[in-house]
């Protein structure tokens, strides 16, 4: 499994339709066979910044996540919302071992 932590800065005055456009991707990556975990999150100290925490069972599910048709619809709608790059890490998920876990 694969972990990925993306911060997204979002510039003020889009962070309505960021919220927005994100959770229309969430609700359609949760759908896919290889999404395990897509959590959303918003920072209480700055709401111009978020996280989304994506864990998926192997690369070729996130290669299958970035071709389809509700992820890049968001991409190209946040895209220019970004105050700066979003900021993809991703991690080699230790525990929980298994996918009957999450």
């Amino acid at each position: 499994m694969i972990a990925t932590t993306v911060t997204v800065y979002v510039k003020t005055g889009f962070t309505e339709d960021f919220i927005r456009h994100t959770i229309e991707n969430h609700k359609n990556t949760k759908k896919e066979p290889g999404n395990i975990r897509f959590d959303f999150l918003q920072s209480k100290k700055d709401p111009c910044r978020f996280l989304l925490y994506e864990v998926f069972i192997d690369e070729d599910a996130i290669l299958q996540h970035k071709k389809t048709t509700h992820y890049n619809k968001w991409k190209e709608a946040v895209e220019s919302w970004m105050a700066v790059p979003r900021e993809g890490v991703p991690h080699d998920v230790i525990c929980p071992a298994g996918e009957e876990s999450w």
